[in-house]
């Protein structure tokens, strides 16, 4: 299993994690996205921003809330 680091959770916007990408790549829309500890964090359902460095919203799956993974990083599985 190959993992991408996608980039840290800068905020919350309309029931959605918000991640700052690290660069230019970003995973697909539906792609599964996990935390450090392998734990699933939910979906990517959007991609928007400036091209070189956008950000990804994240829906999430699980009983972890928003306001819980604000500032972690999370990676594409």
């Amino acid at each position: 299993m190959s993992l991408t680091r996608v980039g840290t959770v800068s905020r919350t916007a309309g029931g959605l994690a918000i991640v700052h990408c690290e660069d230019a790549s970003y995973p697909d829309i539906g792609t599964m996205v996990i935390d450090e500890s392998m734990t699933t964090v939910g979906r990517v359902v959007d991609v928007f921003g400036p091209v070189d460095r956008p950000y990804v919203g994240v829906t999430l799956s699980g009983s972890r809330t928003l306001a819980e993974i604000v500032g972690q990083k999370l990676y594409a599985r």
